[in-house]
């Protein structure tokens, strides 16, 4: 398991447990629970009754004219502003993935799925009349099949390009040793630019 997956299961998990504690307590109090089961709630806990409030008015006033104030504000406002960033800075890729390759009688040898679609890609933008390519792989790691996506330079037709792509899904079917490789393929064709007459 990589080292941030690790911390951000364990800062998930403090700060759920966090909240459900709280979230119990304000039911409790919310729900009369103390009083229907004759139990004696947390000392100096605000929520002991459904009439009670979080922070009493008389707290708030006092709270407002307090120096502490403003800077309480600016501490939440950057814990929520550190708690966006770490939301924002998670990886949005998805997790490489091991892909079984050349089967043999006695062992299975499994590459990872970025190399191959590293080399898929870099194959495909060598075709002639190809501006862009991307490459996945999706599916099962013993029967994947393909994803591509080619952008085509303008003025290109895509009959003799997809000829080529064939023989390029073809030596990746081949040099992974898979009995079969469905491949499924997006063409787009890439902007030109506006012709100027002088």
């Amino acid at each position: 398991m990589r080292e941030h997956t690790t911390t951000n299961r364990v800062l998930l998990a403090l700060l759920g447990l966090v909240l459900l504690g709280g979230g119990l307590l304000v039911l409790a109090g919310g729900a009369d629970i103390y009083r229907r089961l004759h139990l004696t709630p947390p000392a100096g806990w605000p929520l002991t009754t459904p009439h009670n409030v979080l922070i009493p008015r008389a707290d708030q006033i006092r709270w407002t004219v307090q120096a502490w104030w403003p800077s309480a504000i600016a501490a939440l406002t950057l814990l929520m502003l550190l708690a966006l960033w770490w939301l924002l800075s998670q990886p949005r890729r998805r997790h490489s993935r091991r892909l079984s390759v050349g089967h043999t009688p006695r062992d299975t040898v499994t590459v990872n799925d970025h190399a191959l679609r590293d080399a898929l890609t870099t194959d495909l933008d060598t075709l002639p009349g190809v501006r862009r390519a991307r490459a996945r792989f999706l599916g099962p790691p013993t029967h994947p099949r393909a994803r591509i996506g080619l952008t085509l330079s303008p003025g290109n037709t895509p009959d003799h390009v997809l000829e080529d792509l064939r023989d390029a899904a073809e030596r990746a079917r081949q040099s992974a040793g898979w009995d079969r490789l469905p491949t499924d393929v997006r063409l787009g064709v890439a902007r030109h630019g506006p012709h100027r007459a002088e």
